[in-house]
């Protein structure tokens, strides 16, 4: 009997390290949104708790320096929140870019296990046909072989 022997297999090998190695990548980049929205998150929860901090201060009653102290707190909390969103926004599609094409190579990677699917089988039908064939021509021979004697 023949050993079965897929056509594409270092093709199919290639395709797997490819997801791989892309699923990583996508990991990665999960992670790095991840660890940017979480510090966006931090520095909004900052501004609003330094702003209901100033607020009931200023109920109490608040110097003019207190005042500007806060203000210029809170804006520059509102700068280093500007430059994370646009962090947070690269962020998310380096993440969703990674999330297609990891996508892309489940794909291909999935059309060749089917390929080597289709193929083991048609391989496995054409060696039951082969071996029924032998049989027949043994079972052919012995029945001669019968007759003759």
């Amino acid at each position: 009997m023949v050993a079965y022997e897929f056509k594409f297999a270092k093709v199919l090998t290639i395709r797997e390290q490819e997801k791989s190695e892309t699923e990583l990548a996508y990991k990665e980049s999960v992670s790095a949104f991840e660890k940017v929205a979480t510090e966006l998150y931090n520095l909004l929860k900052k501004r609003e708790d330094t702003t209901e901090t100033q607020n009931s201060l200023l109920v109490s009653g608040l110097s003019i320096n207190n005042i500007h102290h806060y203000s210029n707190y809170i804006e520059g909390l509102q700068k280093r929140i500007d430059i994370i969103q646009k962090e947070v926004i690269q962020a998310r599609s380096k993440m969703n870019w990674m999330e297609e094409k990891l996508l892309e190579k489940s794909l291909e990677v999935k059309k060749f296990e089917k390929i080597k699917e289709k193929d083991f089988e048609h391989f496995h039908q054409e060696q039951q046909r082969l071996e029924t064939i032998q049989l027949d021509e043994i079972s052919s021979l012995k029945f001669q072989n019968k007759e003759i004697r």
